[in-house]
């Protein structure tokens, strides 16, 4: 039997195993990665950022959302503010992007503080000073920045739908990249309570369908759902759901990968090995298929040359204690957030 704290566990390891297999490919086409790598693509790691089993910003954004959630937790109650929480979070790890200091456990681990890549939608609405809304956008951008980091709000509880908006919307503001990002952490929530993928995808779907501006990824996840049923698109033909840069794009890629799955490495390997956002398609579909399948299901060699995993283990078991067993947050780790605290 899976539990919950493997759910969570495999949530986090998933997302960062796929992140991982897809970074040293993410630039460059599907000719590309076949020249160097052969006809079937990437069958393990390759190296990136200097070693093998890198994670990308992809993973480096998503520990930063876990802590912003925990630090939340530290409030009283009635003046918890997750969107709020995330946004200095994600200061913090902009801080890192250019050897700042910054305050928090994860700021001082060097495996987040080396840039990866970083989105230049992100680093730019960042930059910016304000945090963008969903009323209130801070940009026209619907890139799978907002996506591709909000697996822990749906490990969260609450309203994963709409944090999982608000998270996205701080950096992102077309409908499309916010949206996608709510309809992700909806389907984390789902499955780690024992929903199966299809269903998820289902419950995301009717959700999209009372959000204006829907209509992109309502189709994509429809797209998504209905080629699987007919079997997993070859690398090639992958194409028609997109490339993975854009939110529904990502999400899309991902979930169809994750339903057609044969096993969880066939499954994140499938969704790399394309010509498009290997390393974010890779990390979407890890987070998916890791919180319905348990961390039990990643490959042993996978998780061996993870880099940071243990880091990345220990936030999911933070998120679980808290979230899941109603524990207060470690207060070494996770300090209360001062009042206005920012850039």
């Amino acid at each position: 039997m899976t539990t919950l704290r493997d759910r969570y566990r495999g949530c986090l390891l998933g997302g960062a195993v796929g992140d991982a297999l897809g970074a040293g490919i993410e630039f460059e086409s599907l000719a590309e990665i076949r020249r160097s790598y052969g006809p079937r693509g990437v069958e393990g790691y390759v190296p990136a950022y200097g070693r093998t089993g890198a994670i990308t910003d992809d993973t480096q954004m998503t520990l930063f959302t876990a802590e912003g959630l925990l630090r939340d937790q530290q409030r009283p109650a009635d003046s918890r503010e997750p969107a709020a929480a995330l946004w200095r979070s994600y200061q913090r790890w902009l801080r890192t992007q250019y050897g700042e200091p910054a305050d928090g456990r994860l700021s001082s681990q060097q495996f987040l503080r080396c840039r990866r890549a970083p989105g230049n939608t992100c680093l730019s609405a960042l930059h910016a000073g304000h945090p963008g809304t969903v009323s209130q956008p801070v940009n026209n951008s619907k890139g799978c920045g907002g996506v591709m980091r909000v697996a822990p709000v749906g490990l969260a509880g609450g309203d994963p739908f709409t944090v999982g908006c608000q998270a996205a919307a701080l950096t992102h503001g077309h409908p499309t990249g916010y949206l996608a990002a709510g309809a992700l952490a909806l389907m984390v929530s789902e499955l780690i309570r024992g929903c199966d993928l299809r269903r998820a995808a289902t419950a995301a779907i009717t959700r999209l369908q009372q959000a204006d501006g829907s209509n992109e990824v309502i189709a994509a996840l429809i797209g998504a759902v209905r080629s699987a049923e007919l079997g997993p698109l070859s690398a090639d033909a992958i194409g028609v759901l997109g490339q993975g840069w854009t939110g529904e794009e990502a999400l899309a890629i991902a979930t169809h990968c994750a339903l057609t799955a044969g096993s969880f490495r066939s499954a994140v390997l499938h969704a790399v090995n394309h010509g498009g956002d290997s390393d974010s398609t890779g990390a979407i579909c890890g987070n998916l298929l890791g919180a319905a399948l348990g961390a039990g299901a990643i490959d042993a060699d996978l998780l061996a040359q993870l880099e940071g995993r243990d880091v990345i283990t220990q936030v999911a078991d933070d998120l679980h204690d808290v979230f899941a067993d109603g524990q207060s947050p470690d207060s070494q780790r996770y300090p209360a957030d001062k009042q206005g605290a920012g850039r």
